[in-house]
């Protein structure tokens, strides 16, 4: 597959597609576990991205937003696509990046081992795009939640040991993590402030 090929696979309505895209994030942030639906008219996205994911990196990533990549994307036909259409730095720690693309959640390092933000800026931290198989099928989750009307229901393959990372960072609030998971073309946030109970854990 030619580089020409990876680099054409952009947006092909730039400012309409970023927008639509940029909307279904901030929706998905209101409302912690809902899965929203990116029309993102991406024909060839280079593997293991996801539309959904390819469609954020899009959107959100510029040249001052560090990118931290996993294993499974530290490829050459990902690099020189997120470079070419985003700008974004590539950076080697996880406690540099703004944004962290995984596509091997189960690899993945320990939560503590990314930017947590600080009390003055929570802001400051990385957030985490997970690509998982499905947002609609695998183990139930309830969260509940600031925007979150009583409890909301996911069904995903997370990693075994997320929740307890997750419970573990608690304490540290406001500062934190920020999750947007993502599979095929939808995408479900998960924000610092959900608390995420594994269905007959509660």
């Amino acid at each position: 597959m030619s580089m020409a090929f990876e680099l054409s696979a952009g947006f092909a309505d730039k400012v309409t597609s970023a927008q639509t895209t940029f909307r279904a994030v901030m929706q998905a942030m209101a409302r912690p576990g809902t899965v929203q639906r990116l029309e993102t008219g991406l024909q060839h996205v280079p593997a293991p991205l996801t539309a959904a994911t390819a469609a954020i990196a899009l959107t959100l990533f510029d040249h001052d937003t560090p990118l931290w990549l996993d294993d499974a994307t530290q490829v050459a036909t990902v690099t020189q696509w997120l470079r070419f259409h985003t700008s974004a730095p590539l950076v080697s720690e996880p406690d540099a990046a703004a944004f962290a693309l995984i596509a091997d959640p189960g690899a993945m390092p320990s939560l503590d081992h990314f930017a947590l933000g600080s009390n003055d800026y929570p802001d400051r931290s990385t957030t985490l795009i997970l690509q998982l198989g499905s947002l609609d099928d695998g183990p139930a989750f309830d969260l509940s939640g600031p925007g979150i009307r009583g409890r909301a229901t996911l069904r995903a393959p997370l990693p075994a040991d997320l929740l307890a990372q997750r419970d573990a960072l608690a304490p540290l609030f406001p500062r934190g993590l920020d999750f947007i998971l993502t599979a095929g073309d939808a995408i479900v946030a998960i924000p610092r402030t959900t608390r995420l109970v594994a269905q007959g854990d509660n």
